[in-house]
């Protein structure tokens, strides 16, 4: 699972945040907590389907009216209202994880934060692409996986990969278990290093939805999640080197005018 590529992927995003952390000024990070956490959200539906621009779920938030349709509008209230809570909830706590669902899912579906009573899956056109494990499963798979994060000695950042993998194959949900899985790992690398909480990992994600899906596939394929702890750490890189040229950017336009200023 973790190999030589891998453990460097983590160790260099370990350095990326660290620089982040020091360059970033408070104001600047409230500023981007604001902007990317709608980012994050638009994109997270957006790979599930929802319309909607990050203009118009602005305009949601804002309580404004969209042409949008009634269920991307209440997508769009659900995931605003679960990220915005999202400091609240333990990772490792199974309470916790059916209370986002419940906040999320509100008005989506017929119990949300309630796992699935039938078989599920998921396809693609007209093919199956993952059939999920048994309903009578979910309950005790889930125990295991959140186990598993609470002792887990591996990398804080694979060890999140590792739980938005297997919870995807769980599919505990009879819906919104991928935007649950790419919230949930945004909410355990947020408890390692705060400044996740300001990174839009979900964005990149919709940016490669092909590899994403490809990952999964990889990984089920595979029978083991190192395919998509390779993606996902590469996917977080991007995401915080991106991040740091646009600081870097912004603290030379602060250089310039001060230097400006000086010269008058």
């Amino acid at each position: 699972m973790a190999t030589s590529t891998i453990l460097s992927l983590a160790a260099t995003i370990g350095e990326q945040v660290g620089r982040l952390e020091a360059s970033l000024p408070p104001e600047r990070q409230l500023l981007l907590r604001r902007t990317n956490r709608l980012r994050a959200i638009q994109s997270s539906l957006a790979i599930e389907g929802n319309t909607l621009s990050v203009e118009q779920v602005t305009a949601v938030v804002a309580g404004k009216r969209v042409l949008g349709s009634a269920r991307e509008v209440q997508e769009v209230r659900g995931a605003v209202a679960a990220y915005d809570k999202l400091g609240e909830w333990n990772p490792t706590k199974r309470d916790d994880l059916l209370a986002a669902h419940g906040v999320l899912m509100a008005g989506l579906v017929d119990r949300p934060g309630h796992y699935r009573t039938k078989p599920a899956g998921i396809q693609r056109g007209d093919q199956v692409v993952h059939v999920a494990p048994p309903a009578g499963q979910v309950r005790a798979l889930i125990n295991d996986l959140l186990t598993y994060l609470r002792h887990s000695e591996d990398h804080p950042l694979i060890a999140a990969c590792v739980f938005h993998y297997e919870f995807e194959f769980i599919h505990p949900f009879v819906d919104g278990n991928g935007r649950m899985g790419r919230m949930w790992q945004t909410l355990i690398l947020s408890r390692w290093r705060p400044l996740f909480s300001l990174v839009p990992v979900e964005s990149l994600v919709r940016d490669q939805q092909a590899g994403y899906y490809g990952a999964l596939n990889a990984s089920n394929r595979a029978g083991q999640s190192t395919p998509f702890i390779h993606f996902m750490l590469q996917v977080i890189h991007d995401t915080l080197a991106a991040m740091g040229a646009d600081a870097e950017r912004a603290t030379e336009q602060v250089t310039d005018q001060v230097t400006e200023q000086v010269r008058r």
